[in-house]
């Protein structure tokens, strides 16, 4: 993957996000859009093989389009500056663990995990912290783990013990959260080097542990 192709398509766009410019240079677009394609594509046939859950979902279901839904928002750009992807069982749309890949100029990473699930789905996953909270404590603090992603992910999460689950329960921070999500972002020196596809690896081997752990969660509905 030519991720330097990508990187300064998408610098240019952050400065020139208008329809005409974008028309001018869409086989710029489409060349980056291209080199996204194909290292989706292989990272679906490695992650299938490592994380049998996923499926080998179709490309094109894992990508997110770069076209904007300027209907609601006060920002009213055109273009998203980014590429981004959602590998899982059902692609972008799933409400299941899965591994998101964002290419985006000073602000590329890797996620892995369940973003904002839906009431039920996130029952299942509290009650499977709730029952061995001390599973997912060992997940997160191994040190190989925690080098890679710190920490689960706080974007969104609760202020007060969540309804139906006892507020002196020891672990019940972990219950707070609203999305499973841990992730690495990636410097761009990294990501335009041939070490981006080596340190993606140890990343996705090392997620196992903690994806298991929520597909397990899910599918004992």
């Amino acid at each position: 993957m030519d991720t330097s192709l990508i990187l300064d398509f998408l610098n240019q766009l952050k400065l020139n996000n208008n329809r005409e410019w974008f028309q001018e240079n869409k086989k710029w677009y489409e060349a980056s859009k291209s080199e996204m394609e194909k290292f989706v594509s292989g990272m679906i046939t490695t992650i299938s093989a490592i994380d049998p859950s996923v499926q080998s979902p179709a490309m094109k279901d894992c990508m997110f389009r770069i076209f904007r839904d300027v209907r609601f928002g006060a920002d009213k750009s055109p273009y998203k500056t980014n590429f981004g992807a959602f590998i899982t069982r059902g692609g972008r749309k799933s409400s299941l663990p899965g591994y998101y890949f964002h290419f985006e100029p000073g602000q590329s990473m890797l996620a892995g995990g369940v973003y904002q699930p839906q009431p039920d789905t996130l029952k299942l996953l509290r009650n499977e912290v709730y029952y061995h909270s001390d599973e997912l404590k060992a997940i997160l603090g191994k040190p190989s783990f925690k080098n890679l992603f710190i920490q689960l992910d706080d974007f969104d999460k609760l202020k007060k013990a969540p309804k139906d689950f006892p507020a002196d329960f020891p672990d019940i921070d972990l219950l707070k959260y609203r999305s499973f999500i841990v992730s690495r972002n990636i410097p761009d020196p990294i990501v335009t080097s041939a070490a981006y596809q080596e340190q993606v690896m140890e990343m996705l081997k090392e997620l196992q542990p903690f994806m298991a752990f929520l597909n397990r969660a899910i599918s004992n509905a």
